[in-house]
């Protein structure tokens, strides 16, 4: 199964996937491909795989990404490999992309695998604060994109399975925990 975590940047999809991977037994991360350069606390590996910007293009030229996509002038891909690999494995998958990802995966996977899309709303002034507040200090012009896609991110609700308003942390983590293990037992049935 893969469950996808969307909403705008800073709205605590990462955080979310962490709690998740930390609370249930065979719950894994996808982290994607990109070719942002590393800022603090990133993971190579973790949070993303890094590549240069002509190794991600080589990587769109083999087909190598189920899909991918350009955010913030940044080139972000989901690799074909690994989550076929990971699939494979029985894992329960959590995967956080943006909206148009998204409606790519749900398509391209929907014969093949249990999908289930989550997404994370946050009020506006919240969302500049948490953008703001964090640790690898966003320049006010990246705050401002951000804030921009906001509208667009918010008008592709209709394609997701869940939509949550994350205002608790703790009440969020424990409703998708429920969600996850309900979409499983359904998926035994």
């Amino acid at each position: 199964m893969l469950v996808i975590l969307s909403g705008v940047a800073g709205a605590g999809k990462d955080t979310i996937k962490k709690q998740l991977i930390e609370r249930m037994e065979n719950v894994e991360s996808l982290p994607s491909f990109t070719s942002r350069p590393i800022r603090e606390g990133d993971i190579e590996g973790q949070t993303y795989h890094f590549v240069s910007r002509e190794e991600f293009e080589k990587m769109i030229e083999n087909q190598e990404f189920y899909e991918y996509d350009i955010h913030h002038n940044q080139y972000y891909g989901t690799s074909r490999k690994l989550l076929n690999e990971k699939i494979k494995s029985g894992k329960i998958i959590v995967k956080d992309i943006d909206v148009n990802g998204t409606e790519h995966l749900k398509e391209l996977l929907k014969e093949d695998t249990r999908v289930v899309t989550i997404f994370l709303r946050v009020p506006k002034e919240e969302l500049k604060k948490r953008l703001e507040a964090r640790v690898d200090k966003p320049s006010p012009q990246e705050v401002i994109l951000r804030l921009n896609r906001f509208d667009y991110e918010e008008s592709k609700i209709s394609l997701y399975d869940y939509v949550l308003k994350n205002d608790n942390l703790e009440k969020t983590v424990q409703i998708i925990k429920t969600i996850i293990e309900n979409e499983q037992k359904m998926e035994e049935e």
